[in-house]
């Protein structure tokens, strides 16, 4: 590839991604499709020069949509499929494991011509509930209980299924005990987890083991929760994934000892001998490979490559063609880099490194180098902050002051030391001093993070700042990155981003309106009730059997909430609690009397009423006292009306409670979250024909093994006309009580031509 090809190759595989993107989200038509394929055959016809370009812009494309075709079919879901697998990773969760898997063979367990096959599937990320220990390497006949990849579908929170899909994970899932895994051969021999089990043998602290795994082996995965949520809020996650850092680091360390032998070896001229160049080039590839050939080590390793290149001075592409280079080299290994977030904030970190250096010396001495670490730091840290703001909703606010001292103690100290403990192991004594440093670098790494979060916790922005913050912080970073700019200017943009966070904004819920959330988590339930200057949460979704709940991926740490209605103690609705008390402030807790729970509440008793920014709540049941009903007839029923607009939660109660509140249910009833998630226990004949609900919600689990909502149940509300809501289909639903206006459902997911339906 000559160099002057470089732009164009890469903006090649960017149209080929875009195109493939395009093509699968707007269902693009097969004639649609086969009409672009022939505009393309004759351009390369016409215009064979360029067709290298077309050829590129194929590749990605054709990579992008064999990741879709990998996917497991929709018709296998919740089936059981055999397949001989060999683990990829294992890592402990709790009472389980996690492993991602290598499908090798696939194949249904029910032998029918009508069952799709699943032979395309090629990786999968699975719950282990066993006691058999998995390890990396090994292959592995298991039945396993899949489905295609997917994730909660909720408004400003963590897209799981798109991670899911970006990283080449075909199917998630669990293990079938019955019939019993069976082990077909042992872990191979390879490099890496020869050490990563040399690591775990080491008689030194559990947490340097995961830090030093983590930082040179690229097993990140060994990090705990803690770590990440330390790391996010101080944003040096950069820091500890295998990134250009490292690999920078080890191509330079063989770089400088190769010169240094070449130097010995040729004293006259060995600054015309490039074997040091690719000696540095075979450190890096070998280095990347040793940590896996992750995306993060894939994209530092093209990086490192072509920069060696360019300071070798040797037919060097300039730094611009460089960069289009690199990227175009990327996409084309990994088309779906297109979709990483880490793939764009390093190349636009190098672009901007770029900017601000051309033209200039370089430095000199350790004086210049240090300067000049210092300014790129801090011009580099504002564009940073814009580009996490925009790409995660949030930023920390002491990353530039942070990664001033943690890129040059982790670059300087941490890696050095860890790496040369790994050189130096064989000799006795001498790597456990090295990675003895290293624990006590890490442990100052450590303090001087947790003092930042403590100091300056991550702050997520309100969404109507985030994009003008963004655009300020861009601001500043152009007025003090390029040349030749007013310092007035420059001033101004400063005093604009420190002005913009305390700018207040008038509240996003006019008053007397109440804005409804029923999120999605699966088989369980969470409702948010948010007017002018009052939070209300009803129920707080579950707790899977791996630990994991719903709860901790809707909000940043620090949040408040007036009051949280816990309908009653069943796992699907009190789940989430211990992840509130660990993250949020909640003023008063109300859940049914007799309910065990972990928090002390008030009792939440029939004829309870209260006001709240014209909004009016009352409690239908239970009653005062004890009482010997079940758990689900115990829940807590709220009715939240705005003028004539009603919401009706009735939590699980069954027919036969609903019947002794009915009489006390206003109408007409505008939204009703339908009771037990749809299940034939709730929602009697009586009870629906009396509400007659306009919408109707149904917050359940995909594929839940309850059925839910069952048939009987959506058949009673369709004959009442009422427009039926799904979190399964339709994600997290959101509407607003308002007197002056009839109800509209907003939906995550939305349908063509729904919400006009309704």
């Amino acid at each position: 590839m000559r160099l002057g090809v470089a732009m164009p190759a890469a903006l090649a595989a960017l149209a080929g991604g875009t195109f493939a993107w395009y093509s699968h989200t707007a269902a693009l038509s097969q004639r649609g499709f086969e009409w672009g394929l022939v505009a393309a055959l004759l351009v390369m016809v016409w215009r064979p020069r360029s067709g290298r370009w077309l050829l590129i812009g194929a590749w990605v494309f054709i990579g992008v949509q064999s990741e879709w075709g990998s996917r497991l079919p929709a018709g296998l879901s919740g089936e059981d499929i055999t397949v001989e697998a060999t683990v990829l990773t294992a890592q402990p969760l709790g009472n389980a494991t996690r492993l991602l898997l290598s499908v090798d063979k696939c194949h249904s367990a029910v032998n029918s011509p009508a069952r799709p096959s699943c032979s395309a599937l090629s990786k999968v990320r699975i719950t282990a509930y066993s006691d058999e220990r998995f390890k990396p390497g090994e292959a592995w006949q298991m039945t396993l209980r899949l489905r295609p990849p997917s994730g909660f579908a909720n408004p400003d929170t963590f897209n799981y299924a798109q991670w899911l899909w970006r990283e080449g994970i075909h199917a998630t899932g669990y293990l079938r005990q019955d019939p019993a895994p069976v082990r077909l051969s042992p872990a191979s021999t390879s490099l890496r987890q020869l050490a990563l089990n040399f690591l775990a043998q080491q008689t030194i602290d559990e947490r340097t083991k995961r830090w030093l795994a983590a930082l040179t082996l690229g097993d990140s995965e060994q990090l705990t929760q803690d770590d990440w949520s330390l790391l996010n809020a101080t944003g040096t996650t950069h820091l500890v994934v295998i990134s250009g850092l490292h690999v920078g680091l080890v191509a330079s360390f063989a770089l400088l000892l190769a010169k240094l032998a070449a130097r010995l070896t040729t004293p006259t001229h060995w600054r015309m001998r490039t074997w040091p160049w690719w000696l540095a080039a075979v450190a890096c590839v070998g280095y990347a490979a040793l940590a896996g050939m992750a995306p993060p080590a894939m994209r530092a390793m093209v990086m490192t490559l072509i920069g060696l290149w360019v300071l070798s001075g040797r037919h060097a592409p300039g730094p611009w063609q460089a960069w289009w280079l690199a990227l175009a080299l990327v996409l084309i290994v990994d088309p779906l880099a297109l979709w990483r977030p880490g793939m764009w904030l390093s190349f636009v970190a190098v672009a901007w490194l770029i900017l601000i250096w051309q033209g200039r010396q370089r430095p000199k001495g350790v004086k210049g180098w240090c300067w000049a670490l210092v300014r790129s730091q801090l011009l580099l840290a504002p564009l940073m902050a814009a580009a996490v703001l925009v790409a995660f909703g949030r930023v920390a606010p002491a990353a530039p002051l942070i990664n001033l001292v943690a890129v040059p103690w982790v670059s300087s100290v941490m890696v050095p030391s860890a790496l040369l403990g790994w050189l130096l192991s064989p000799i006795p004594g001498v790597g456990e001093a090295l990675w003895w440093l290293f624990e006590q670098a890490l442990d100052v790494f450590h303090l001087l993070l947790a003092l930042a979060v403590q100091h300056w916790p991550l702050w997520e922005p309100d969404r109507p700042l985030t994009y003008p913050l963004a655009f300020a912080l861009l601001l500043l970073s152009l007025c003090w990155g390029l040349p030749a700019v007013l310092p007035g200017l420059r001033l101004s943009a400063t005093a604009l981003v420190l002005a913009l966070p305390w700018w207040s904004l008038p509240s996003s819920i006019p008053p007397n309106t109440l804005r409804v959330s029923v999120y999605d988590v699966g088989q369980g339930q969470l409702i948010e009730l948010r007017s002018e200057h009052y939070r209300l949460l009803y129920d707080t979704g579950p707790r899977f059997r791996s630990g994991f709940m719903p709860l901790e991926t809707l909000w940043s740490p620090g949040q408040r909430f007036d009051q949280v209605i816990v309908s009653h103690a069943d796992n699907d609705h009190a789940g989430g609690i211990r992840a509130l008390l660990a993250d949020h402030r909640v003023r008063q807790w109300m859940a049914p009397a007799g309910e065990a729970l972990p928090v002390s509440s008030h009792d939440c008793q029939r004829g309870q009423r209260w006001q709240r920014d014209g909004v009016n709540y009352r409690i239908l049941w239970p009653p005062a006292g004890d009482n010997d009903f079940s758990a689900n007839d115990r829940s807590c029923v709220l009715e939240v009306s705005v003028g004539e607009q009603r919401l009706l939660i009735t939590g699980d109660v069954g027919t036969q409670v609903e019947r002794r509140f009915l009489g006390e249910v206003e109408r007409p009833v505008s939204v009703l979250v339908a009771g037990h998630h749809g299940s034939g226990t709730s929602s009697g004949i009586q009870f629906v024909r009396h509400a007659a609900p306009r919408h109707v919600i149904f917050s359940a689990g995909r594929g839940n093994a309850f059925q839910h909502p069952v048939d009987d149940v959506v058949r009673r509300f369709r004959q009442q006309g009422s427009c039926l809501w799904n979190t399964v289909h339709d994600g997290a639903l959101r509407f607003w009580l308002n007197a002056a206006h009839p109800v509209q459902v907003e939906t995550t997911r939305p349908l063509p031509g729904r919400r006009n339906q309704c």
